[in-house]
């Protein structure tokens, strides 16, 4: 068997072997990469979220007084 020969079943087997893959990203750092990517888009919806969530409760406690 020649050196090269060797070096390409070193090189097959290596590719076979399993690596100790990283754990897949948790959904929290997902939605915080997405919301730096997409900066305004994001700052938007949360201040539209924010708006209509205290809408709601100033709305339940009128009508509740």
């Amino acid at each position: 068997m020649s050196q090269d020969q060797s070096t390409l079943d070193t090189a097959t087997t290596d590719q076979l072997s399993p690596e100790p893959a990283e754990a897949p990203p948790s959904f929290v750092k997902l939605a915080m990469r997405n919301m730096v990517k997409k900066g305004g888009k994001s700052l938007f919806h949360f201040s539209l979220t924010v708006t209509a969530l205290l809408s709601l409760l100033v709305g339940l406690a009128y009508l509740t007084r």
